[in-house]
């Protein structure tokens, strides 16, 4: 069987995306799909540090660490969402998700929403395919 192909789809009449993400996402020739639950900041420890950044690198090394139990990584990723806690961490975010992702670019959709836990500031959930 063929390596799966994680293409991405932005439609000319639409905005183009800034860059980091992309409309829309086709993946053709995959034999496997993980579905990651959604992450939450727990430091190996079982503490949840207060400051976003802290935060979001360690939710991003668990979304990882899912992907990796399967075989995959980053670019197996087709679609992901995050859960922000406030819009002040929009930017933070965005950084730290280019960090991680690279040039990589999938589906992706944030939603600034009251979370499970008032401790954590945000949780990412993901799809991945290869």
């Amino acid at each position: 069987m063929s390596e799966p192909s994680i293409r991405p789809l932005d439609p000319e009449f639409l905005p183009q995306s800034p860059g980091d993400y992309t409309h829309g996402t086709l993946v053709t020739g995959a034999r496997r799909t993980v579905f990651v639950s959604g992450q939450v900041p727990w430091a190996e420890e079982g503490k949840v540090p207060e400051d976003f950044e802290t935060q979001c690198r360690i939710v991003w090394r668990n979304v990882l660490g899912v992907l990796a139990e399967a075989g995959m990584g980053v670019r197996n990723l087709a679609k992901v969402t995050t859960y922000l806690s406030d819009r002040e961490y929009r930017a933070a975010n965005g950084r730290i998700r280019k960090e991680v992702l690279g040039d990589h670019t999938p589906a992706l959709t944030i939603i600034i929403t009251d979370i499970y836990s008032e401790e954590w500031l945000l949780e990412i959930e993901a799809i991945a395919v290869d």
